[in-house]
């Protein structure tokens, strides 16, 4: 029952970051990622403990509560990337890669390189926790918040004999969607 509660969390809660992320026309304020992540994770999750145990921790409450105080506890002290992901790990448990995530958006969103740097090289299970940043900056962002040089030579392909039409889709769904 539990996993099926974070099981739907850890969905529900990245499109939905993505969607009001979107609209936005810079970076929110950083309490905005844990205190919108609480707001939806709260409410998919309830107020039972859990059982989780990682490389680092054995976790009795849950997630968004494990996850608001350790993200909030981290900005407080103003910790580096590294050391805040360090304090509860950045491993592949969910309560290592959502705390990760939302510390690495509150802090460096407002840069999507940096964000994705810090994600890549301050992360032990960094191409998960990487790959939920760049979603999240990309959405911000676009592709203006992420360097050329990163860009240059993709070919945004789905098949062989496509090159760009990744980059269309992208387009189409936003001018549908978002505009």
């Amino acid at each position: 029952m539990f996993e099926r509660k974070i099981e739907r969390v850890s969905r529900a809660a990245p499109q939905h970051a993505r969607v009001a992320l979107l609209s936005m026309k810079s970076a929110p304020e950083p309490r905005w990622w844990v205190d919108s992540y609480r707001a939806l994770a709260e409410k998919l999750e309830g107020n039972g403990a859990t059982n989780d145990v990682s490389y680092k921790h054995s976790y009795k409450e849950p997630l968004w509560q494990f996850t608001e105080r350790v993200v909030t506890d981290a900005q407080r002290r103003q910790l580096s990337v590294v050391n805040a992901c360090n304090t509860w790990g950045s491993g592949a448990s969910l309560f290592e890669t959502v705390p990760s995530v939302l510390y690495i958006l509150a802090t460096q969103a407002q840069n999507g390189e940096e964000a994705i740097i810090r994600a890549v090289n301050d992360t032990k299970d960094n191409d998960s926790i990487a790959s939920i940043v760049g979603a999240a900056v990309g959405a911000l962002h676009g592709t203006s918040g992420i360097p050329n040089r990163w860009i240059k030579g993709l070919t945004g392909r789905t098949r062989s004999d496509d090159d760009g039409e990744v980059f269309k889709l992208i387009l189409a769904a936003k001018q549908k969607f978002w505009c």
